[in-house]
């Protein structure tokens, strides 16, 4: 997936303000920023659901405006920051509905379409109430639920706004786990996340404010470094711990 010279404007302010970026197959990709700064509206755009007042995405080197959407639906997997998480819906149910690009609102699900609804319910540790209604679940049990309905698409390019929301400890790091999974199977996954230590486990991080991308690197590398904490007015600072043999970084807030 590119973007190029991405712009558009909310209440008279520039949302996003020329931003041009390549996503990598393979390739796990956060997005930070302070309050304002941009990152889901940025999602937004890439997913096609903002027409940007200039730029141009492209998908698998085809522009994604012209995409017939059953066909961007099937390349592209989303998960907004509101999800709809309410509704007298079986959780399985819900999950089944990210196989729809696939059989089409006419076709019948085969079993490769089961086995993904299954696969995706596993990884999110969903299974065991996967006959039960959304509105009869937890906050974070829905958020794993929608977050098995991406997974379940099985598309090349995932796009994540605010996984990790009401999620606890352990499934926030189960989440980090999938992502990972899936880039490592080629997937490109993009995902704003407002937790920085959780970003700097990712392979690359966007850094954004005011509507531009003002750092893009690797967690290793001290500019990119540098730049978070200097667009987050110094509140923290970041620093280096091995775990599992390898070095991570670790944000550590001034009280």
């Amino acid at each position: 997936m590119q973007a190029e010279g991405l712009a558009l404007q909310l209440g008279g302010r520039p949302a996003v303000d020329g931003v041009s970026l390549t996503l990598q197959a393979g390739q796990w990709v956060a997005v930070v920023g302070p309050n304002g700064a941009g990152k889901s509206t940025l999602l937004a755009l890439l997913a096609g659901l903002r027409v940007p007042d200039a730029g141009r995405v492209w998908l698998q080197g085809r522009a994604l405006a012209t995409m017939p959407l059953r066909e961007r639906a099937r390349a592209l997997a989303w998960l907004s920051q509101q999800g709809e998480a309410e509704g007298d819906i079986a959780a399985i149910d819900v999950v089944r509905l990210g196989r729809l690009p696939r059989h089409g609102l006419l076709g019948a699900p085969d079993a490769a379409d089961e086995a993904a609804v299954q696969a995706a319910l596993a990884e999110t540790e969903t299974a065991a109430y996967a006959q039960r209604r959304l509105n009869e679940l937890s906050g974070g049990e829905r958020q794993r639920v929608l977050l098995a309905r991406a997974l379940a698409v099985q598309a090349p390019v995932l796009l994540l706004d605010e996984p990790t929301t009401h999620l606890d400890a352990p499934h926030q790091r189960a989440l980090l786990r999938s992502m990972a999974a899936r880039a490592r199977e080629g997937a490109a996954v993009v995902a704003v996340l407002h937790d920085l230590t959780l970003a700097l486990a990712a392979d690359r991080v966007l850094v954004m404010d005011r509507g531009r991308v003002v750092a893009d690197g690797a967690p290793a590398d001290p500019v990119l470094r540098a730049a978070l904490v200097q667009v987050f007015d110094h509140a923290f600072s970041i620093e280096a711990v091995q775990h599992g043999g390898r070095e991570r970084w670790a944000v550590l807030p001034h009280l």
